[in-house]
């Protein structure tokens, strides 16, 4: 289920206010604690921080400061004021293309400047709450775009770990980097291999000892060990240099030519605000799939968006670099155990503490292994899994087109010339419809491959007239869209057909499987007067029960030549149809052809889809995580309203969604050992309880009337009254004048019968603590008991809660609610 409110909660329930998905619900402000988890969090991300700040400045040629003032911005205020709790902001190496090429053109002080303006471009997003959009870009797109900027920061690095200084450009860079190796620094390169030695092995270091050894990030241990070779061997080397903090620059007015300087902000606002967002839905990942993470709040992008803006104003203001959502420090964030934002805060005051207490230490780092962590970085950007992921959804084009374009051009272009493959092959899959025509056994068969648009109307009319007047022809659609302009043409064209002596059946994907839309495409020509013409049928192309809606009625004796309670033989022909019978339709009654029609429409359609999952549970077992008890009646559909499906629920059912009582007379052991069977063998961590509207077995309760040995026609004397007697508690309860009636939220119950509904999943609640393997897990904390009420008419599900003025069943709302 969706959404689940705990029977016996003891917090009332908030129903004035839904909040919207990624959205945190509102909570008591508490005092400032810290808890052990997030301080070690935050210790570990410290420690990775450091070295990728100054070796991200390093890269874009900011002042080295900067990348620890926008790591220090990033932890304390985007921590602070961002909907992304675990997401650690900072320098990203993402933005080091785009702010290498401001520094380039505009200088520093400019370069501040347009941070500053990209944050408050983020703080308007933010504000017009059109943070979602974000997630609407291709995924081709983006990770085109990471890879080209990985690309682009490894080229450049290369030259640094050779012993010299990068070039503006990857085509620049690519042909110094002969003349680069013709005079390579022997130190130089030897920190900078020692350094990627480090980063790759120290992940993989063996045994017991190892796992404790990998706990230290490998980025520390490899800028750390550079350091300590270079200091013992002496080894003259460019370091790390960092001004007093009183000469750090500070932002300026922009200075430069206007488009250029709207460009730079638009790209750095571009990839700011895409690389923290997606990194938000990323973290939301890994703290789900944390072992015991329970449930986990999900992020709101538009707060996210609010803090990633207010973060760059500041660190632009402070002279620092623009502050992203970084994946490297977030992930180490989860990995650490962190629960709350304040281990992102706190590795920002660690950030502060270093910048000020840390200087003489920090410029003993040989430059070359700032540059070969950097340049690690930007390799990993590449990542295969997104390469066979694009792969296999056929965007390998979208994705190089766009991280050539970032390469050779730079990052706005890049995602420009992304966007634009991106649109010309949607395009083209759209167009790309293939139409023939064959003859086969004089049928004409028109086969349509692809999406049937106005585009592909002139191809289709072509292949339409090339059957002959008065010839049977056979149209298959193998698509799933079709526009009003080529459903108009080919109507026309079977209406002109039909009236000319012609037969046209128009079928889907399979051979014999009608369309459901058009609706008189789907039905074809029925005799004048025959009922289920396509204007009376009620079926579309989203109704999953048109099969069953859509049947005409058994023609007359006199219509079929034939009497209703003969059978046809096999190879007979369906007077209706005129089609040859199979064997397996002899004898077939006509709830019998409704059954092998749904078996068969299952076998075809469905099957196929869900057979690899159904192959899965059969190996594995099943492992459902709910007992879900409900009412027999036809109308509720367990899968349909929860939203589960194959092994997601263990469902009984049963007239009234009664639980009788342990030791009760008539007594019915079935729903007794499904709950033994549910709770002790499956373990399931939640039962409910699903009353319905317009329940027939709590109508009956209300009119019975009690039984007695001199009325033998008395409910009780059958077996549905034996079964129902089950239902006198909840009678009982609704006749007790000195209890609280469950209702519901927002309007009073309809009538007597609905209120009985509504007692009677309270009632057998209860029931459900009173069995013994429930009230065992009850009192242990493993289980947790529900009750929902389902309004047939409404389609509006309600959730049971504890108020302060009694039970109360909220309505479920169409958004994420987080309970």
């Amino acid at each position: 289920m969706s959404a689940c409110v705990p029977a016996g909660a003891t917090e009332p329930a908030h129903t004035e206010r839904a909040h919207p998905p990624h959205s945190p619900p509102p909570g008591r402000r508490r005092g400032f604690r810290v808890a052990s988890a997030d301080l070690s969090a935050a210790v570990a991300v410290f420690l990775i921080a450091l070295p990728l700040s100054l070796g991200i400045a390093l890269t874009t040629g900011a002042p080295l400061q900067a990348g620890l003032v926008a790591a220090a911005v990033g932890g304390l205020v985007a921590g602070r004021l961002g909907g992304s709790p675990l997401q650690v902001s900072g320098p990203a190496a993402g933005l080091t293309v785009v702010t290498a090429d401001v520094i380039h053109q505009y200088g520093w002080r400019t370069t501040c400047a347009v941070t500053v303006l990209a944050g408050l471009a983020q703080l308007g997003l933010g504000c017009l709450r059109v943070a979602r959009g974000a997630l609407a870009v291709s995924p081709a797109i983006v990770h085109g775009m990471l890879a080209g900027i990985g690309v682009t920061i490894a080229v450049a690095q290369a030259h640094i770990v050779l012993g010299g200084e990068p070039q503006s450009s990857v085509p620049d860079n690519l042909r110094a980097l002969p003349a680069q190796l013709a005079g390579l620094d022997p130190a130089a390169l030897a920190m900078s291999v020692l350094t990627l030695a480090v980063l790759l092995l120290w992940p993989r270091l063996p045994g017991r000892a190892g796992h404790l050894l990998r706990r230290v990030p490998a980025a520390l241990v490899a800028v750390a060990g550079a350091t300590a070779i270079a200091a013992a061997a002496g080894l003259v080397l460019p370091l790390v240099d960092l001004p007093s903090w009183r000469s750090h620059a500070l932002a300026g007015l922009p200075e430069g030519p206007v488009l250029g300087l709207v460009a730079a902000v638009l790209a750095t606002t571009l990839v700011c605000s895409v690389q923290s967002l997606l990194g938000a839905v990323a973290v939301d990942k890994l703290a789900s799939a944390r072992p015991g993470a329970g449930h986990v709040v999900r992020s709101d992008l538009d707060r996210e968006l609010l803090g990633q803006g207010a973060a760059n104003v500041v660190s632009g203001t402070l002279g620092g670099l623009p502050v992203a959502g970084v994946a490297v420090r977030s992930t180490a964030n989860v990995h650490a155990g962190a629960v709350s934002r304040n281990s992102t805060m706190l590795h920002g005051v660690l950030v502060v503490a270093a910048a000020l207490l840390l200087v003489p230490l920090l410029e003993l780092i040989p430059l070359a292994s700032l540059a070969a962590l950097v340049m690690a970085v930007g390799i990993r950007m590449v990542s295969l899994h997104h390469i066979r992921t694009v792969t296999r959804h056929r965007e390998v084009l979208v994705y190089a087109v766009t991280a050539l374009g970032v390469i050779s051009l730079g990052v706005l272009e890049g995602v420009a010339l992304g966007i634009a493959a991106a649109v010309g092959v949607a395009l083209h899959r759209l167009t790309r419809t293939r139409i023939t025509h064959t003859e086969e056994d004089g049928v004409h068969h028109v086969h349509v491959r692809g999406q049937l648009t106005f585009l592909a109307v002139p191809r289709l009319s072509r292949a339409l007239h090339l059957v002959p007047q008065g010839a049977d022809a056979v149209v298959a659609l193998d698509g799933s869209f079709m526009d009003h302009a080529a459903y108009e043409t080919l109507q026309d064209w079977q209406s002109t057909h039909t009236a000319r002596g012609g037969t046209v059946e128009i079928t889907g994907r399979r051979t014999g499987v009608r369309i459901a839309e058009p609706g008189a495409l789907a039905s074809g020509p029925v005799p004048d007067g025959e009922p289920g013409t396509s204007g009376d049928c009620r079926c579309r192309a989203w109704t999953a029960w048109r099969n069953h809606q859509c049947d005409r009625p058994s023609p007359a004796p006199d219509d079929a030549g034939a009497r209703p309670d003969e059978t046809l033989e096999s190879g007979e022909a369906d007077p209706r149809t005129g089609r040859a019978l199979s064997a397996p339709a002899r004898g077939r009654t006509p709830g019998g052809r409704q059954l092998a029609r749904g078996l068969s429409t299952f076998q075809r359609r469905t099957a196929p889809l869900v057979r690899g999952e159904l192959a899965r549970l059969a190996r594995e077992g099943q492992r459902p995580s709910q007992l879900f008890l409900t009412c027999a009646d036809s109308r509720v559909v367990t899968s349909m309203i929860t939203s589960s499906g194959p092994g997601d629920l263990f469902v009984v059912r049963n007239v009234g969604n009664l639980v009788p009582p342990p030791g009760a007379e008539s007594g019915d052991d079935s729903v007794a050992a499904a709950l033994e069977y549910a709770v002790d063998v499956l373990a399931v961590r939640s039962i409910t309880v699903c009353g319905h509207s317009g329940c027939g077995a709590m109508q009956s309760l209300l009119d019975s009337r009690p039984a007695s040995p001199a009325s033998p026609a008395a409910p009780a004397a059958t077996p549905l009254g034996r079964w129902l007697r089950h239902g006198g508690p909840s009678l009982e309860r609704l006749r007790d004048t000195g209890a609280s009636a469950p209702r519901l939220a927002g309007r009073p119950p309809a009538d007597d019968v609905e209120q009985l509904c509504l007692t009677n999943v309270v009632q057998q609640l209860e029931h459900l603590r009173a069995h013994e393997s429930v009230a065992h897990a009850l009192k242990e904390g493993s289980l947790e008991l529900h009750g929902v009420y389902f309004h047939v008419g409404e389609a509006q599900a309600y959730l049971l809660a504890e108020q302060e003025e009694g039970r109360v069943f909220d309505r479920v709302r169409d958004v994420d609610l987080v309970v």
